[in-house]
């Protein structure tokens, strides 16, 4: 008869129910992610500083057709912000389990839902001044032509940092190594890029394109951004916009705490 291997015995670490999403544990991990970050002025720079670059630079390429600016910048006021919340977020957090500190926050009475709150809330925070820099650079110096409410328009940047900053930690969970995670950025961002309705109306595009970025987020946060453009009231189209990148990123959200790994290998 032969006998089965035996399974090495479970931690006490694993074995352990995990507790529930604690606001405290949440912040704590929260301002451990603040700390690392002030000490590399790198990254700080790059979700800070480089979407206002851009703007910048798209503003004085169109110098001669400002129509041309106010057309398309506020599309990319959303998408900036995303992209660079895309590639902070999914770097830094491969960076802290390939360094073992994911393991050994893990192995301590912290649950997922915590450590993807925690780092929800910290990257959401900087998104926040992020959003805030490229809003009021666009429209009180660069004079991108709002007909809506600034607010609005800064409300919808923000909704677009934080769909960065979840899909950032949940491609981070597929990623062996910084490059990895970097090469993510083709196949996850680039094809919302193409179809978000940037370059040309989604409407014209062939119909199996079109149907695909109808499920795309990125489509509603342009979208959403356009209609701050063009009207000056709340309209049932943009509620429907911010409520689809709110829920969007909510949804990447649990699914980065549902596939959060001690290990990357």
């Amino acid at each position: 008869m032969n006998a089965h291997p035996s399974r090495p015995p479970a931690t006490a670490a694993e074995s352990a129910p995990r507790p529930a999403l604690s606001p405290s544990r949440t912040l704590a991990t929260a301002a451990r992610v603040l700390r690392q970050l002030r000490h590399d002025p790198r990254s700080i720079v790059l979700m800070l500083l480089v979407p206002c670059l851009m703007l910048f630079l798209l503003r004085y390429v169109f110098d001669g057709s400002p129509q041309t600016f106010d057309a398309i910048g506020a599309s990319l006021l959303g998408i900036f912000p995303l992209i660079t919340m895309f590639l902070i977020t999914s770097i830094a957090t491969l960076r802290e389990r390939t360094s073992g500190t994911l393991e050994r926050l893990l192995a301590m009475p912290l649950g997922k839902a915590d450590l993807i709150a925690g780092y929800a809330l910290a990257f959401g925070l900087l998104a926040v001044v992020q959003s805030a820099l490229a809003t009021g650079l666009a429209v009180w110096f660069l004079g991108l032509d709002v007909v809506g409410s600034t607010w609005l328009l800064l409300l919808v940047a923000l909704l677009d940092a934080l769909l960065g900053t979840a899909l950032g930690l949940f491609v981070s969970a597929f990623a062996a190594s910084e490059f990895q995670a970097v090469q993510f950025m083709p196949a996850v961002i680039f094809p919302q890029l193409l179809l978000c309705g940037l370059f040309t109306a989604r409407d014209n595009m062939q119909p199996v394109l079109e149907g695909i970025s109808n499920v795309l987020p990125m489509s509603y946060a342009v979208d959403g951004m356009n209609e701050v453009l063009r009207h000056t009231d709340v309209t049932a189209d943009f509620l429907r916009d911010i409520l689809v990148v709110a829920a969007c990123a909510l949804l990447v959200l649990s699914l980065g705490a549902a596939t959060l790994r001690r290990r990357t290998a």
